[in-house]
């Protein structure tokens, strides 16, 4: 769809409008069908709730996630088909479900394959037809069990014992690399013409050949002339086996004095990947403290590629583009060559292992 924002009018904004006043978010009376300046506070507002980019504009990902917030357990009938049913009603389902002892898998409002097996394992458990089908029958017995109050659901204590199984090291570990941006969508330029584009591939090529050396399986989801969405990257990488994803990507922003490191995991809400959040924990950690960037912290982000990816997941941007000497410094081989091994290292401690010395003395001399 076409990216609306304030100035805009029309029938599409009167169904944004729409979606978010049913949602409970204030819009003026006198802005009916004109993107003004309250329509705009409830777009940032719901972006920010949803943990999206918070620009206030509408574009797919928010339109989607308008969509699929509009959906409460018991709306529609779910069950497993392509392409799946995707909403808040989806990932209602998957808490009560988790929350049972019934792995539904992560809580990503995506009704896939682990969603259904949990349903018929609820279904037969609590004597129902087994068939996957979540209709009116299910959901009212999902009401009558579900317990009263929070704790560790099923999908948290599957990835903390996935993490468990981890290997000790890098060796043989099957790791995707995503190159952010690409054929098409070069992304942001900076002062002295670097290409996002190109950047990250750069720094994707580094990573990977790092991990190679360290004895590690990876694969990059993009060549330079591609540019596949990132639901065909996710899947790419799901297909792959891959242990983890590690996507590199460039900040941008309109003050070229913005500057600094930050690293996103999947989380939404009252839901977040604790494998992802450790390891870009640790991804950030070694990149702010070897490397002096300045430390934007770790960020839940319900990214699309971070979603849909059925492993811990991470998307790093280790500078802005738009600040001249972090564009310098890109530039630079050797400081694309210390992120790779920043990065490699924390994926060491990720997988249980300890990053050897001379990769630590070769990172930082």
């Amino acid at each position: 769809m076409k990216s609306l924002a304030r100035g805009d009018r029309g029938q599409a904004v009167l169904d944004i409008q729409a979606r978010l006043g049913s949602l409970g978010y204030h819009i003026e009376l006198q802005e009916h069908g004109d993107f003004g300046p309250t329509t705009e506070q409830a777009v940032r507002e719901f972006q920010q709730r949803r943990q999206l980019l918070v620009d206030g504009r509408v574009g797919d990902l928010t339109w989607q996630e308008l969509v699929e917030a509009s959906y409460s357990l018991g709306d529609r009938s779910l069950y497993l088909r392509y392409p799946p049913y995707r909403g808040d009603d989806v990932r209602e389902l998957q808490a009560a479900l988790n929350m049972l002892g019934f792995d539904a898998g992560r809580e990503d409002g995506i009704f896939g394959a682990r969603t259904e097996r949990g349903v018929r394992e609820f279904q037969r458990n609590v004597g129902l037809p087994v068939d996957g089908i979540v209709g009116t029958t299910t959901v009212d017995a999902l009401a009558r069990v579900r317990p009263r109050s929070k704790g560790p659901g099923r999908a948290q204590v599957r990835e903390g014992e996935a993490m468990r199984r981890l290997s000790a090291t890098l060796q043989g570990a099957r790791v995707a690399v995503d190159a952010g941006r690409g054929a098409g969508d070069p992304g942001a330029k900076g002062p002295a013409g670097t290409i996002e584009a190109e950047a990250t591939l750069l720094m994707a090529a580094e990573l990977a050949n790092e991990l190679v050396g360290r004895g590690a399986n990876p694969r990059i989801l993009r060549a330079a002339w591609d540019n596949p969405s990132d639901s065909e990257r996710a899947r790419q990488a799901n297909q792959f086996g891959a242990e983890v994803l590690v996507g590199m990507y460039l900040n941008s922003h309109i003050d070229s004095a913005a500057e600094g490191c930050s690293t996103y995991y999947y989380g939404r809400e009252e839901w977040f990947s604790r494998a992802g959040q450790r390891l870009a924990e640790l991804i950030q950690d070694e990149l702010t403290q070897r490397l002096e960037l300045k430390n934007g912290r770790t960020h839940p982000k319900a990214l699309p590629l971070l979603r849909e990816t059925q492993m811990p997941a991470v998307h790093v941007e280790p500078c802005f583009l738009t600040n001249p000497r972090e564009e310098k410094l890109l530039a630079d081989p050797r400081f694309r060559r210390e992120v790779a091994r920043c990065i490699a290292d924390a994926l060491e401690r990720f997988f249980g292992g300890r990053a050897t010395d001379r990769a630590r003395h070769e990172a930082t001399s």
